[in-house]
């Protein structure tokens, strides 16, 4: 496409389909990856998937104390969230590029 002139639409059209064929494959390699994240020094490890959902849950037996439930309950979220922002971080990696650029790389103005 030369500067002035008006953009093919069936360049736009074919462009389009790729990327969302890019971003559809990069979606479900998230969905297939795990990833874990810990607390208490690798006492708690919880798994998610590269989209977030939690898949398993570890448990050291040396941090379950029937008289400090609440420490138990603060590991397991810490663990958790440690997971999901490993997840997160794994999804902009992969998707980052894809879903900024869409517009930009349709070669289409102001997107």
């Amino acid at each position: 496409m030369q500067p002035g002139m008006p953009p093919n639409i069936q360049d736009i059209l074919q462009q389009a389909q790729a990327m969302q064929e890019k971003l559809a494959s990069a979606q479900q390699e998230l969905e297939d990856v795990e990833v874990t994240g810990t607390a208490g020094g690798g006492l708690v490890t919880a798994t998610v998937s590269g989209a977030g959902e939690l898949t398993a849950l570890a448990i050291d037996p040396k941090v379950v104390d029937p008289e400090d439930v609440e420490t138990l309950s603060d590991l397991v979220i810490a663990a958790i969230r440690d997971a999901n922002r490993n997840a997160q971080k794994l999804a902009e990696e992969k998707m980052g590029g894809l879903a900024g650029g869409f517009g930009g790389a349709l070669g289409l103005p102001g997107f």
